[in-house]
């Protein structure tokens, strides 16, 4: 006999982690999301920041939510940037951060993963969900604030692109 059964699917226990649960989720906050053109991942646009939730695993059961701060930053700030992560890492247990270069600038990701091999709840993954969104934003606004310069080089390029649109607070996703 194991000590930890596989999956639970009582009514009120763990159920397997599906996609569909976690748009569940995200709708019963009210959030806005969209589905990838494959249908295999769900994200939406939170105070500007792309937020994508990712299913791995053989059976989809672990899920990656990622953030990713969409300012333009150039590589010369890395180090800035690692130090402020450093300390923020320091700080909180969660989500983990870290910086990568894609078109000679600066991105800077932030995810938290959990394994539900064993199953969740809708008030666990409700809690994951909301957890991740929220703390993630927060390291978001530290970087903001340490780079304005990047937030207006961001809205000015947001504003060539799209000049009748400016609540990028609200933004809807279209495609992820």
């Amino acid at each position: 006999m194991a000590f930890f059964p596989k999956t639970v699917t009582t009514p009120s226990g763990p159920a397997p982690l599906t996609a569909p649960r976690v748009a569940a989720v995200l709708e019963a906050r009210e959030y806005t999301y969209g589905w990838s053109q494959d249908e295999t991942r769900l994200g939406g646009v939170w105070d500007d920041h792309l937020v994508e939730f990712v299913f791995y695993g053989e059976q989809d059961e672990i899920l990656q939510v990622r953030a990713h701060w969409g300012r333009p930053l150039g590589t010369d700030q890395r180090s800035r940037v690692l130090d402020l992560l450093n300390e923020h890492a320091s700080a909180r247990l969660w989500p983990k951060a870290y910086v990568d270069v894609e078109d000679d600038e600066l991105v800077v990701y932030a995810e938290h993963a959990v394994d539900y091999e064993s199953g969740v709840t809708d008030a666990q993954l409700d809690t994951h969900l909301a957890c991740v969104i929220t703390a993630s934003l927060r390291l978001f606004e530290q970087l903001d604030e340490a780079f304005p310069e990047a937030v207006a080089a961001w809205r000015a390029q947001q504003d060539a692109e799209d000049p009748d649109d400016h609540d990028h607070d609200h933004q809807q996703p279209t495609d992820l």
